[in-house]
């Protein structure tokens, strides 16, 4: 893995590598902001605005469908290739079983299929979250479902000032995982074992100074 200079050796690298965290995933160098040329780190301008084209370029990535993007790594966000999307479908769904009817979970994601797709705001405002302390309540909810492969971020939803230009960070555009890539691209012919496995032995050839406790934490 060496560094990123573009958008297009992003997609490339996740092409590659199958896995990929978007930021610190606790295995030195593995993520993608570890691999950023030093030109496309994260810059700050005296007049408070600031310059970060992994953060721009996450979105390009998601939308031309190379990967699948989410808090999939203990928590944290992170993008899988489409070539080992299924495996990991196939291995958090078999731990996170499907939520229960009529539980808080269950009525995020109920709603979210009805929508189609929603930002995270809306979605929090639809499932009635919208009183005091209730964000963060909301948002691990949410990160659980991600976790479970239950949904991943079809793209982000900049603001716009009165100029016309987009600004922040945006916010993400949850969907499901079926209707983003289909159904048929979540198939997996393994034992849910057989998929952790095989994506054990991929990281541990791609990684091999990370420990298995490692890699374990990133693919539970």
């Amino acid at each position: 893995m060496g560094f990123i200079h573009t958008c297009p050796e992003l997609m490339e690298c996740v092409r590659q590598v199958g896995f990929l965290p978007l930021l610190e995933s606790g295995i030195r160098g593995y993520a993608a902001e570890s691999l950023m040329a030093e030109e496309c780190r994260f810059t700050q301008f005296d007049d408070g605005t600031w310059e970060w084209p992994l953060w721009q370029w996450k979105g390009s990535v998601i939308r031309e469908g190379v990967c699948v993007y989410g808090k999939f790594f203990a928590g944290k966000a992170g993008f899988v290739s489409r070539e080992w999307w299924p495996d990991l479908y196939n291995w958090r769904r078999s731990r996170h079983p499907l939520p229960a009817e009529g539980s808080i979970e269950d009525s995020i994601l109920m709603t979210l299929r009805e929508q189609g797709s929603m930002i995270t705001r809306d979605l929090r405002a639809a499932c009635d979250f919208t009183g005091k302390n209730m964000r963060s309540k909301f948002d691990a909810y949410v990160s659980r479902l991600q976790m479970g492969a239950y949904i991943v971020t079809e793209d982000f939803v900049y603001p716009v000032d009165k100029h016309g230009r987009e600004y922040g960070f945006g916010w993400a555009l949850l969907t499901t995982p079926e209707r983003q890539v289909g159904k048929e691209a979540c198939l997996c012919d393994r034992s849910p074992e057989e998929s952790f496995q095989r994506m054990f032995d991929h990281l541990h050839d791609l990684l091999p100074d990370a420990t298995e406790t490692q890699i374990t934490k990133l693919l539970r």
